[in-house]
């Protein structure tokens, strides 16, 4: 109804969009809809690849469903959205000057002894190409960061309620754009009310998924800088989290005794 009361406020010619559906179709089209994916109550698995049609959990038997009496519609425990990596992607290399800053590092960048401006600089970056020589040599191939952490999206702290986004940024780009919003993408978008824990690599799988296809397999790019299609690859380097989080995401208790991911089981600890 406020579509349809907009086009009216309009001149003749307006392009907006007729309904809610046109405009989801839109954005799909874009490259900026989203999958919806549902999860198991106690995030044992996602309802998605092979188990993409089962109507209980085939780990602890939970149905998939919320039970609605009354109501013909099934409502799925917890929705997981995942907003597909490659399109996005591509979509970088699809106004000439992002093309060309897609290759800043490689092509601008001027390299400065014991000088740290961008992650070019780092010895992860380094040691990447090192040992992945076919990666480096297309400078195009995409460095990715990822960072996600839980937020309460009611604003309201009397709300127990954790919400994570996973946000991933290109570096390819130069440090004054990295992590600029519109280089910034959601890549998946895990349900609460509880924070995942360690189960979040549940819901990253559609993601990691895609990021195997994009490192091995890559994927077909127009390059509208040389007006040219190469074949893209992406890797991620670099996670950016708090410790809690990191903890969630790597796995390894950040508390307690080797707490330090970095020292391992080499930890120094001190009764104080």
């Amino acid at each position: 109804m406020l579509l349809e009361l907009l086009r009216d406020a309009l001149p003749n010619g307006e392009t907006l969009p007729k309904s809610h559906y046109d405009a989801k179709n839109m954005l799909q089209g874009l490259g900026l809809g989203y999958i919806s994916i549902h999860a198991c109550k106690y995030d044992c698995v996602l309802y998605w690849g092979e188990f993409k049609d089962r109507q209980e959990c085939p780990q602890c038997g939970t149905s998939r469903w919320k039970i609605e009496k009354g109501k013909g519609k099934k409502i799925p425990h917890k929705v997981l959205r995942y907003f597909p990596l490659k399109p996005r992607l591509q979509r970088l290399f699809m106004s000439k000057k992002t093309s060309t800053d897609m290759r800043w590092h490689k092509e601008t960048y001027l390299d400065e002894t014991n000088v740290l401006r961008h992650p070019v600089d780092s010895e992860a970056w380094k040691e990447f190409d090192k040992n992945h020589t076919w990666f480096a040599q297309e400078p195009r191939n995409i460095r990715l960061g990822l960072a996600t952490d839980g937020f309460n999206p009611f604003g309201n702290m009397s709300t127990n309620y954790s919400m994570w986004p996973v946000i991933l940024f290109p570096y390819n780009l130069p440090p004054w754009k990295c992590f600029t919003d519109p280089f910034m993408m959601m890549s998946l978008l895990i349900p609460g009310p509880q924070a995942p824990g360690k189960d979040i690599d549940v819901y990253l799988r559609p993601l990691v998924d895609e990021l195997k296809e994009l490192w091995s397999d890559g994927v077909e790019t127009f390059d509208a800088s040389t007006g040219e299609c190469f074949k893209m690859h992406a890797a991620v380097l670099w996670t950016i989290n708090d410790f809690p989080a990191y903890a969630n995401l790597s796995g390894w208790s950040t508390k307690g005794y080797m707490a330090c991911p970095t020292c391992n089981k080499d930890a120094l600890s001190q009764k104080v």
